[in-house]
Protein backbone atom coordinates (compact mmCIF):
# COMPACT_ATOMS: atom_id res chain seq x y z
CA UNK A 1 0.00 0.00 0.00
CA UNK A 2 2.96 2.08 0.41
CA UNK A 3 4.55 1.72 -2.80
CA UNK A 4 1.14 2.89 -4.33
CA UNK A 5 0.90 5.79 -2.10
CA UNK A 6 3.86 7.06 -2.85
CA UNK A 7 4.60 6.24 -6.63
CA UNK A 8 0.98 8.10 -7.33
CA UNK A 9 2.70 11.28 -4.65
CA UNK A 10 5.23 11.57 -7.19
CA UNK A 11 3.15 10.90 -10.43
CA UNK A 12 1.65 14.07 -9.06
CA UNK A 13 4.66 15.46 -8.60
CA UNK A 14 6.23 14.95 -11.79
CA UNK A 15 3.09 16.13 -13.45
CA UNK A 16 2.88 19.06 -11.84
CA UNK A 17 7.05 19.76 -13.37
CA UNK A 18 5.46 19.17 -16.69
CA UNK A 19 7.60 15.97 -16.84
CA UNK A 20 3.99 14.05 -17.55
CA UNK A 21 1.69 15.01 -19.80
CA UNK A 22 -2.33 14.45 -21.53
CA UNK A 23 -4.50 13.01 -18.36
CA UNK A 24 -3.29 11.54 -14.87
CA UNK A 25 -5.92 10.42 -12.17
CA UNK A 26 -4.37 9.18 -8.83
CA UNK A 27 -5.69 6.33 -6.59
CA UNK A 28 -4.34 8.31 -3.26
CA UNK A 29 -7.13 6.87 -1.09
CA UNK A 30 -7.99 4.05 -2.41
CA UNK A 31 -4.48 1.64 -1.82
CA UNK A 32 -6.76 -0.82 0.63
CA UNK A 33 -8.87 -1.77 -2.31
CA UNK A 34 -5.93 -3.11 -4.36
CA UNK A 35 -4.08 -4.66 -1.70
CA UNK A 36 -7.33 -6.68 -0.39
CA UNK A 37 -7.94 -7.58 -4.22
CA UNK A 38 -4.29 -8.69 -4.56
CA UNK A 39 -3.93 -10.65 -1.59
CA UNK A 40 -7.11 -12.63 -2.43
CA UNK A 41 -6.47 -13.60 -5.57
CA UNK A 42 -3.92 -15.93 -7.39
CA UNK A 43 -1.10 -14.75 -9.70
CA UNK A 44 -2.90 -15.90 -13.01
CA UNK A 45 -6.12 -14.84 -12.23
CA UNK A 46 -6.94 -11.45 -14.22
CA UNK A 47 -7.71 -7.67 -13.45
CA UNK A 48 -8.92 -5.18 -15.89
CA UNK A 49 -10.05 -1.73 -14.25
CA UNK A 50 -10.69 1.70 -15.35
CA UNK A 51 -8.44 4.53 -16.05
CA UNK A 52 -7.42 5.20 -12.17
CA UNK A 53 -5.13 2.36 -13.05
CA UNK A 54 -1.47 2.74 -11.75
CA UNK A 55 -1.82 1.50 -8.37
CA UNK A 56 -3.31 -1.58 -9.63
CA UNK A 57 -1.26 -2.35 -12.03
CA UNK A 58 1.73 -1.91 -9.49
CA UNK A 59 -0.46 -3.86 -7.09
CA UNK A 60 -0.62 -6.99 -10.13
CA UNK A 61 2.89 -7.17 -10.31
CA UNK A 62 4.02 -4.53 -12.89
CA UNK A 63 7.23 -2.71 -11.80
CA UNK A 64 7.26 0.78 -11.12
CA UNK A 65 10.06 1.47 -13.75
CA UNK A 66 8.02 0.05 -16.26
CA UNK A 67 4.77 2.15 -15.00
CA UNK A 68 6.16 5.82 -14.96
CA UNK A 69 8.26 5.25 -18.25
CA UNK A 70 4.93 4.41 -19.31
CA UNK A 71 3.65 7.89 -17.81
CA UNK A 72 6.55 9.37 -19.09
CA UNK A 73 5.69 8.32 -22.56
CA UNK A 74 9.04 5.93 -23.30
CA UNK A 75 9.78 2.58 -24.88
CA UNK A 76 10.32 0.89 -22.07
CA UNK A 77 6.71 1.72 -20.35
CA UNK A 78 4.58 -1.37 -19.45
CA UNK A 79 2.61 0.18 -23.00
CA UNK A 80 6.15 0.81 -24.80
CA UNK A 81 4.81 4.68 -24.42
CA UNK A 82 2.15 4.59 -26.56
CA UNK A 83 -0.44 4.40 -24.00
CA UNK A 84 0.22 6.69 -20.92
CA UNK A 85 -1.40 7.12 -17.94
CA UNK A 86 -4.52 5.51 -19.00
CA UNK A 87 -3.58 2.75 -20.93
CA UNK A 88 -1.54 0.15 -18.68
CA UNK A 89 -1.25 -3.20 -19.88
CA UNK A 90 0.81 -6.41 -19.33
CA UNK A 91 -0.35 -9.38 -20.45
CA UNK A 92 2.94 -11.31 -18.45
CA UNK A 93 0.96 -10.23 -15.56
CA UNK A 94 -2.37 -10.78 -16.37
CA UNK A 95 -3.13 -7.15 -16.05
CA UNK A 96 -5.56 -5.89 -18.94
CA UNK A 97 -5.97 -2.45 -18.34
CA UNK A 98 -6.63 0.57 -18.06
CA UNK A 99 -9.24 1.51 -20.68
CA UNK A 100 -10.22 5.47 -21.03
CA UNK A 101 -14.07 4.68 -21.67
CA UNK A 102 -15.85 4.91 -18.80
CA UNK A 103 -17.90 1.02 -18.61
CA UNK A 104 -15.89 -0.09 -21.04
CA UNK A 105 -14.26 -2.74 -18.92
CA UNK A 106 -17.09 -3.99 -18.20
CA UNK A 107 -18.15 -6.06 -20.84
CA UNK A 108 -13.87 -6.67 -21.59
CA UNK A 109 -14.19 -8.26 -18.50
CA UNK A 110 -16.77 -10.48 -18.50
CA UNK A 111 -15.26 -11.66 -22.27
CA UNK A 112 -11.91 -12.25 -20.53
CA UNK A 113 -13.32 -14.20 -17.91
CA UNK A 114 -15.72 -15.94 -20.75
CA UNK A 115 -12.53 -17.11 -22.13
CA UNK A 116 -10.85 -18.62 -20.02
CA UNK A 117 -13.98 -20.63 -18.74
CA UNK A 118 -14.34 -21.78 -22.24
CA UNK A 119 -10.64 -23.02 -21.84
CA UNK A 120 -11.52 -25.06 -19.05
CA UNK A 121 -9.36 -23.19 -16.72
CA UNK A 122 -10.03 -22.09 -13.48
CA UNK A 123 -8.94 -18.19 -13.49
CA UNK A 124 -11.18 -15.97 -12.11
CA UNK A 125 -11.30 -12.34 -13.42
CA UNK A 126 -12.21 -8.77 -11.48
CA UNK A 127 -13.59 -6.61 -13.29
CA UNK A 128 -13.26 -3.02 -11.81
CA UNK A 129 -14.92 0.33 -12.40
CA UNK A 130 -16.40 3.07 -10.53
CA UNK A 131 -19.33 4.33 -9.79
CA UNK A 132 -20.17 7.00 -12.54
CA UNK A 133 -19.67 3.55 -14.75
CA UNK A 134 -22.81 1.92 -13.15
CA UNK A 135 -24.88 4.10 -14.90
CA UNK A 136 -23.67 2.42 -18.48
CA UNK A 137 -26.44 0.35 -20.09
CA UNK A 138 -23.76 -2.03 -20.92
CA UNK A 139 -23.27 -3.51 -16.68
CA UNK A 140 -27.51 -4.29 -16.99
CA UNK A 141 -26.52 -6.79 -20.10
CA UNK A 142 -23.53 -8.18 -19.25
CA UNK A 143 -24.95 -9.18 -15.03
CA UNK A 144 -27.12 -10.71 -16.96
CA UNK A 145 -24.92 -12.82 -19.28
CA UNK A 146 -22.57 -13.35 -16.42
CA UNK A 147 -25.29 -14.97 -14.29
CA UNK A 148 -26.93 -16.50 -17.13
CA UNK A 149 -24.05 -18.47 -18.18
CA UNK A 150 -21.93 -18.30 -14.83
CA UNK A 151 -19.29 -16.45 -16.03
CA UNK A 152 -16.01 -16.78 -13.36
CA UNK A 153 -16.09 -13.17 -13.05
CA UNK A 154 -16.10 -10.74 -9.86
CA UNK A 155 -17.45 -6.79 -10.25
CA UNK A 156 -15.81 -4.61 -8.63
CA UNK A 157 -17.89 -0.65 -7.92
CA UNK A 158 -14.92 1.14 -6.53
CA UNK A 159 -17.64 3.79 -5.29
CA UNK A 160 -15.88 6.60 -4.29
CA UNK A 161 -18.59 8.91 -3.87
CA UNK A 162 -18.18 10.53 -7.31
CA UNK A 163 -18.53 10.35 -10.17
CA UNK A 164 -16.09 13.15 -11.79
CA UNK A 165 -17.87 15.82 -9.68
CA UNK A 166 -21.06 14.32 -9.63
CA UNK A 167 -22.22 12.64 -6.15
CA UNK A 168 -23.81 9.26 -5.85
CA UNK A 169 -26.98 10.94 -4.68
CA UNK A 170 -27.21 13.22 -7.92
CA UNK A 171 -27.00 10.78 -10.45
CA UNK A 172 -28.79 7.89 -9.20
CA UNK A 173 -32.16 6.51 -7.08
CA UNK A 174 -30.16 3.97 -5.90
CA UNK A 175 -27.59 5.35 -3.74
CA UNK A 176 -26.80 1.82 -2.17
CA UNK A 177 -25.19 0.28 -5.58
CA UNK A 178 -24.81 -3.21 -4.63
CA UNK A 179 -27.98 -3.67 -4.28
CA UNK A 180 -28.27 -3.50 -8.31
CA UNK A 181 -26.77 -6.97 -8.75
CA UNK A 182 -30.01 -8.16 -6.41
CA UNK A 183 -32.14 -7.49 -9.43
CA UNK A 184 -30.31 -9.95 -11.81
CA UNK A 185 -30.25 -12.76 -8.76
CA UNK A 186 -26.56 -12.02 -8.26
CA UNK A 187 -24.66 -12.50 -5.28
CA UNK A 188 -24.03 -8.87 -3.96
CA UNK A 189 -22.46 -6.90 -1.00
CA UNK A 190 -21.39 -3.78 0.07
CA UNK A 191 -17.36 -3.67 1.24
CA UNK A 192 -15.48 -1.34 3.47
CA UNK A 193 -12.92 0.06 1.05
CA UNK A 194 -10.68 1.72 3.35
CA UNK A 195 -10.13 -1.78 5.36
CA UNK A 196 -8.22 -3.76 3.22
CA UNK A 197 -8.87 -6.94 5.70
CA UNK A 198 -12.52 -6.19 4.84
CA UNK A 199 -11.81 -6.35 1.20
CA UNK A 200 -9.36 -9.42 1.12
CA UNK A 201 -12.28 -11.51 2.98
CA UNK A 202 -15.12 -10.10 0.71
CA UNK A 203 -13.20 -10.96 -2.65
CA UNK A 204 -11.63 -14.47 -1.62
CA UNK A 205 -15.01 -15.45 -0.93
CA UNK A 206 -16.04 -14.12 -4.30
CA UNK A 207 -13.14 -15.18 -5.87
CA UNK A 208 -13.73 -19.20 -4.59
CA UNK A 209 -17.69 -18.58 -5.10
CA UNK A 210 -16.43 -18.20 -8.67
CA UNK A 211 -13.67 -20.51 -9.45
CA UNK A 212 -16.28 -23.26 -7.37
CA UNK A 213 -18.73 -23.15 -10.89
CA UNK A 214 -20.75 -20.67 -8.89
CA UNK A 215 -20.62 -17.32 -11.62
CA UNK A 216 -20.47 -14.00 -10.89
CA UNK A 217 -20.81 -11.64 -7.42
CA UNK A 218 -20.58 -8.27 -7.32
CA UNK A 219 -19.05 -6.04 -4.58
CA UNK A 220 -19.58 -2.04 -3.97
CA UNK A 221 -16.01 -1.10 -2.38
CA UNK A 222 -17.31 1.89 -0.62
CA UNK A 223 -14.05 4.31 -1.28
CA UNK A 224 -12.91 7.61 -1.04
CA UNK A 225 -9.92 9.63 -2.79
CA UNK A 226 -7.87 12.43 -1.43
CA UNK A 227 -7.40 14.20 -4.71
CA UNK A 228 -9.24 15.25 -7.66
CA UNK A 229 -10.98 13.30 -10.17
CA UNK A 230 -8.08 14.16 -12.09
CA UNK A 231 -4.92 16.88 -12.07
CA UNK A 232 -6.86 19.10 -13.99
CA UNK A 233 -10.00 19.15 -10.58
CA UNK A 234 -10.80 21.92 -9.07
CA UNK A 235 -12.29 19.89 -6.53
CA UNK A 236 -15.14 22.52 -6.29
CA UNK A 237 -18.07 19.99 -5.62
CA UNK A 238 -16.76 18.89 -1.97
CA UNK A 239 -15.31 20.44 1.01
CA UNK A 240 -12.12 20.63 2.29
CA UNK A 241 -13.77 19.17 6.05
CA UNK A 242 -15.39 16.24 4.15
CA UNK A 243 -11.92 15.32 2.71
CA UNK A 244 -10.24 16.27 6.27
CA UNK A 245 -13.20 13.44 7.99
CA UNK A 246 -12.06 10.76 5.22
CA UNK A 247 -7.77 10.96 6.20
CA UNK A 248 -8.63 10.26 10.03
CA UNK A 249 -9.55 6.62 8.68
CA UNK A 250 -6.62 6.80 6.10
CA UNK A 251 -5.76 3.09 5.12
CA UNK A 252 -2.82 3.14 5.37
CA UNK A 253 -2.31 4.75 8.68
CA UNK A 254 -4.83 3.03 10.22
CA UNK A 255 -2.87 -0.90 8.58
CA UNK A 256 -0.01 0.78 10.48
CA UNK A 257 -1.75 1.08 13.81
CA UNK A 258 -2.43 -2.56 13.26
CA UNK A 259 0.62 -3.96 12.44
CA UNK A 260 2.17 -2.22 16.07
CA UNK A 261 -0.77 -2.97 17.70
CA UNK A 262 -0.93 -6.48 17.19
CA UNK A 263 3.30 -6.44 17.08
CA UNK A 264 3.43 -8.10 13.26
CA UNK A 265 6.36 -5.50 12.67
CA UNK A 266 8.49 -3.69 15.10
CA UNK A 267 8.75 0.54 13.97
CA UNK A 268 12.57 -0.82 13.00
CA UNK A 269 10.77 -2.64 10.51
CA UNK A 270 8.74 -0.26 8.89
CA UNK A 271 10.93 2.29 8.51
CA UNK A 272 13.34 0.40 6.44
CA UNK A 273 10.46 -0.05 4.59
CA UNK A 274 9.51 3.28 3.74
CA UNK A 275 13.28 3.67 3.06
CA UNK A 276 13.18 0.88 0.40
CA UNK A 277 10.02 2.33 -1.19
CA UNK A 278 11.27 5.76 -1.04
CA UNK A 279 14.58 4.52 -2.76
CA UNK A 280 12.25 2.58 -5.39
CA UNK A 281 10.67 6.03 -6.12
CA UNK A 282 13.64 7.65 -6.97
CA UNK A 283 14.99 4.89 -9.03
CA UNK A 284 12.00 4.37 -11.06
CA UNK A 285 12.23 8.60 -11.96
CA UNK A 286 15.49 7.93 -12.89
CA UNK A 287 14.93 5.06 -15.20
CA UNK A 288 12.02 6.80 -16.83
CA UNK A 289 14.07 10.19 -17.19
CA UNK A 290 17.00 8.21 -19.13
CA UNK A 291 15.16 5.82 -20.64
CA UNK A 292 14.66 6.73 -24.77
CA UNK A 293 10.99 7.84 -26.55
CA UNK A 294 9.60 5.16 -28.99
CA UNK A 295 11.00 6.01 -32.57
CA UNK A 296 8.89 7.20 -35.16
CA UNK A 297 8.88 4.17 -36.94
CA UNK A 298 6.85 2.25 -33.98
CA UNK A 299 3.80 4.34 -35.47
CA UNK A 300 2.44 1.47 -37.04
CA UNK A 301 4.02 -1.56 -35.00
CA UNK A 302 1.38 -3.52 -32.81
CA UNK A 303 -0.98 -1.80 -35.01
CA UNK A 304 -3.09 -3.87 -37.62
CA UNK A 305 -2.55 -2.68 -41.29
CA UNK A 306 -1.90 -3.76 -44.70
CA UNK A 307 -2.60 -7.21 -46.26
CA UNK A 308 -5.18 -9.82 -44.12
CA UNK A 309 -3.41 -13.05 -45.24
CA UNK A 310 -6.59 -15.29 -43.77
CA UNK A 311 -8.98 -13.13 -46.52
CA UNK A 312 -9.63 -15.33 -49.37
CA UNK A 313 -11.26 -14.37 -52.44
Amino acid sequence: MLRLRRFEEKAGQLYGMQKIRGFCHLYIGQEAVAAGIISATNADDRVITAYRDHALAIAKGISANACMAELYGKVTGCSKGKGGSMHFFSKEHNFFGGHGIVGAQIGTGAGIAFSDMYNGNKNVTICLFGDGAVRQGMLHEVFNMAMLWKIPVVFICENNNYAMGTSVERSSNVTDIYTIGEAYDMPSYQVDGMSPEDVHHAVYNAVEHARAGNGPTFLEIKTYRYKGHSMSDPQKYRSKEEVEEYKKIDPITTILETILSKKYMTQQQIDEINIRVDKEMEDCVTFAENSPYPDVSDLFSDVYHGDYPFITD
